[in-house]
This record gives structure tokens, sequence and C-alpha cells, in this order.
């Protein structure tokens, strides 16, 4: 009796506006996030190395 009650209770959260809602905007992030992504994203290195090289040239700072 309880594997009724938990499939329709399944049922009720896949249909739910809420869940509809959550999915909707989870793909719409998904997919704007490969849309937008810049397309010269490895020509620019990160700042990382760059300030590491400054605290090698001047270790008194």
């Amino acid at each position: 009796m309880r594997l009724q009650e938990d499939e329709i209770e399944m049922s009720n959260i896949l249909t739910s506006d809420l869940f509809r809602n959550f999915m909707g905007g989870f793909a719409l992030g998904a997919v704007a996030l490969f849309a937008l992504q810049p397309r010269d994203a490895d020509a620019s290195p990160p700042a990382a190395p760059v300030v590491q090289e400054a605290a090698l040239e001047n270790p008194d700072s």
C-alpha cells in the first residue's frame, strides 16, 4: 500500500509548478553557460603567475 502512495507522491512532485520552474531555470542556466562563454578564453593567461613573478623580482616588499 505504501508503494502506491510513494508513486502518487512522486507523480505529484514531478508535475508541480515548482519542479517545472526549477528545472526550467536549471536548463536555461546550463544553456546560457555554454552560449555566453568568451570565445578567446584561452588567449588570456591567468593573473596568478604574473603576481608570483612580481613577488620573486621584489622579495623585500
